[in-house]
């Protein structure tokens, strides 16, 4: 089996469940904090101008559903930290990201994306609880590490995970400005997901 990861088109946008793709496949979601990246590392793994980057964080504002060559999807979710919104709004996204996560049987692994240049949030460590506890396999990968020295970055990288209590082998070091990382994430993605195609399959 053999995926093209430039074989991309956004297939649907979503506020609910109900909005939902209908026919199932497998899928893997992206998430992180605002202005973490994610429209950015989309167009660098998967085709340029896929996803909207915003000059602002916070633009990602609904559940946006990428069909991936017709074998599975990237689900882009909104970006939680953002202190520009209102209560509300923050709720909905909230809401919006916990129906999915809980509820998306099609789920399949999970990329959690980490600023390079700083230790990791609460919000990014109870999201790694969640993964965690649900048995989601997850991918770390540290973006916008151009912005940092060789020496910075095996620093930063170093103290992440110790934070996190993982091994920083298992950290993906990644740039969508330099395309440091980007072969390295997109074999991995390739490889995980043609497991998970095949598994569905035998299933059947």
């Amino acid at each position: 089996m053999k995926i093209n990861l430039s074989n991309a088109r956004l297939e649907k946008v979503a506020v609910k469940k109900e909005d939902y793709p209908p026919i199932k496949m497998p899928e893997m979601c992206i998430c992180g904090r605002s202005n973490v990246g994610k429209s950015s590392f989309i167009n660098a793994v998967f085709k340029d101008k896929l996803a909207k980057v915003g000059s602002t964080p916070g633009k990602t504002r609904t559940i946006n559903f990428f069909n991936i060559d017709n074998k599975f999807r990237v689900v882009d979710l909104p970006g939680y930290g953002y202190a520009e919104v209102s209560k509300e709004e923050k709720r909905r996204w909230r809401t919006m990201i916990e129906e999915y996560l809980l509820e998306r049987q099609e789920l399949k692994l999970s990329v959690l994306l980490l600023d390079s240049r700083h230790l990791p949030t609460e919000d990014d460590k109870i999201m790694l609880s969640f993964f965690d506890k649900k048995e989601i396999p997850i991918m770390i990968v540290l973006t916008k590490c151009d912005k940092l020295s060789n020496n910075e970055l095996a620093k930063n990288t170093e103290l992440i995970s110790k934070e996190l209590g993982i091994e920083k082998e298992l950290l993906y070091q990644f740039s969508a400005k330099s395309g440091m990382g980007v072969k390295q994430v997109q074999y991995a993605i390739i490889k995980f997901m043609e497991e998970a195609i095949l598994q569905e399959k035998g299933k059947k």
